[in-house]
Parts: structure tokens; sequence; C-alpha cells
């Protein structure tokens, strides 16, 4: 039985990915996700059902569409496979829970999120507030109403520590060195965890995308990356594998 739900929840953030995705890239160009059918970036035909099944259309397609035959982008597959094998984790995790159902919603609004800053380097604040009152809301039904305040002061304490970062960031590059994107989604994310945990994403996120960033300063000479996307997986990773009460230094002592 088991088994099986982790195939439905494979399938299902397959379909979920492959709308919010697609929301994501919209809300990045500030067009609306509700009107107008999917279509082909490179030429505009409009897709049937069966050229919008995930993961599976795309392999049967070989990446490409079938009108002009461009290469249709692996981003849609790789958002697809990985939030279906999120889902799928989740449930394994957490089971039916409340806590599955905050997994899978920070998940969901986490494709939106990274979709849009890859795209765009634009992180919509009408997602972040959707975020916002949802997660306040599933944690206050995890918890109790009396932590709805606690909840509120940690997604503010993550929202101070990642404008700090930016202002003495900006003074050290002398340049724009986070976007206010980040410092929101940061403080949305906040709403999760305890200020440990809140340091441990930053500190793990920025060690994740290191690797990126040496590369980027290296081929570019902006050096400018989206770090919505890291904050996002260390996010995730955090939630997922509940590092929300190890204490800080044994995080960093880790990866060193």
């Amino acid at each position: 039985m088991k088994i099986l739900l982790m195939i439905m929840f494979f399938i299902l953030g397959s379909v979920f990915a492959s709308f919010l995705s697609v929301v994501g890239i919209r809300l990045g160009r500030d067009e609306s996700f509700i009107k107008g059918r999917s279509h082909c970036d490179n030429c505009g035909k409009s897709l049937h059902w069966y050229e919008l099944i995930p993961i599976v259309s795309y392999l049967i397609q070989f990446g490409k569409c079938r009108g002009c035959k461009k290469s249709i982008g692996i981003r849609y597959f790789l958002y697809e496979i990985i939030s279906a094998v999120l889902f799928s984790l989740s449930y394994y995790i957490f089971g039916i829970s409340i806590d599955l159902l905050i997994a899978l919603s920070l998940i969901c609004i986490l494709i939106v999120v990274v979709s849009s800053d890859i795209e765009y380097m634009i992180i919509p604040d009408q997602i972040l507030i959707i975020g916002v009152i949802l997660l306040l809301i599933l944690n206050t039904i995890k918890n109790g109403i009396m932590y709805l305040g606690i909840s509120i002061i940690n997604g503010l304490i993550a929202f101070i520590i990642m404008l700090a970062l930016k202002k003495i960031g900006d003074i050290m590059f002398k340049k724009e060195s986070l976007g206010g994107g980040d410092i929101k989604l940061m403080g949305m994310i906040g709403i999760l965890f305890n200020y440990q945990s809140i340091i441990a994403n930053i500190f793990l996120s920025s060690f994740i995308a290191l690797p990126y960033a040496i590369y980027i300063t290296i081929s570019k000479k902006d050096g400018i990356m989206p770090f919505g996307p890291f904050l996002s997986i260390g996010a995730i990773i955090l939630f997922l594998f509940g590092l929300n009460n190890i204490d800080i230094l044994d995080i960093i002592y880790s990866l060193i």
C-alpha cells in the first residue's frame, strides 16, 4: 500500500510541477497563467493534451517541439522529475500528516520561485504572499494558535538577517549582493524554522551555491546569479530531514 501511495505522490508531484513551473515563468514576465493555452516558446504552437503529460511527453518527443523541432528545454523535465521525487520522498518521510501537507505546500511554492528566479531573476511578490499566509496557517494548525506569534517572529528574524547580510555584502562588493526577492523569500522560509535553522539554511544554501558562484564569476563579467533556488534547496533539505533542532555548529562542522 505504501509503495502504491508513493507512486501516486510521484505522479502528483510531476503534475503539480508541470503546471507550477509555467506559473513561475509567466509571473516572471508578468503574464496571466490563467488565460491562454500552453504553447511552444519557439514557434507559438498550442500544445495538445498528449504533449503535456508530465515527464512522459518530454521523453517521447526527445525534448523537442513536435511543430518546429526546436529543443523544449530540459528545465521543464527537471522540474517535473525533481518535484515528483520530492513529493514521493515527503510521503515516505512524513506519511499522511500535517507535516506532509506543509512539505508539499513548501515544495509547490518553491517550484514557482525557482522557475521564475532562474528564468528572469525575479521572485514574484504574489507567490511569496500566498506562501506566507499558507505556511502560517499550516504551522498554526500543527503547533497551535499560540505558535502563530513565534512563526511570525521567526520569519522576521530570517528577513532581518538576510537584510543585514545584503547591507554588508553591498558595502564589501560595492554592488547589489542580494536581491529584495531573496530577502523576502528567506523571511517566508523562516516561518517554518527556529533561529538556528534559519542560520543553517543561509549557510547551507551558500555552501551549495559556491561552485556555481565561482563558475559564473569566472565566465561572466557581471557575476550575477539567482540565489533563490539555492535558498529553496537548503530549505527543503532542512525540512525533509528534520534538522530544525540540530545545533548550527554541528552543521557547520559536518560541511567543513
